[in-house]
């Protein structure tokens, strides 16, 4: 799990790949065409990517005729989605620790 989530953390770090998952998981399916023309990147720099998108799992592919269509695999993001409700609970202790020492300090 923490490998898997380490993959994701690294992967999504760099702002291009996160903008071009998040634009797939708004936008649904679409091309590397597409993808290139609201990237502001060439279309080799957004096939690669794709591809580091596609090793870490987040993104899939498959063919339409001559064309290659890429959707986002939302499901990947369980190991993120779990990493920060483990996080908002630790914290969420240490804020109420913090809580009743400052009532007690009140009193």
């Amino acid at each position: 799990m923490q490998q898997s989530r380490d993959i994701l953390f690294r992967t999504l770090a760099d702002p291009t790949r996160r903008a071009i998952f998040e634009r797939l998981c708004r936008d649904g399916d679409l091309t590397v065409g597409v993808l290139t023309a609201g990237a502001g990147v060439s279309q080799p720099a957004v096939s690669k990517h794709l591809g580091v998108l596609k090793r870490a799992g987040l993104v899939q592919d498959h063919q339409e005729g001559r064309q290659t269509r890429y959707s986002a695999r939302i499901e990947a993001l369980t190991p993120l989605n779990n990493w920060t409700k483990e996080m908002n609970g630790f914290w969420q202790s240490r804020f109420d620790d913090l809580e009743d020492l400052l009532n007690r300090m009140d009193q």
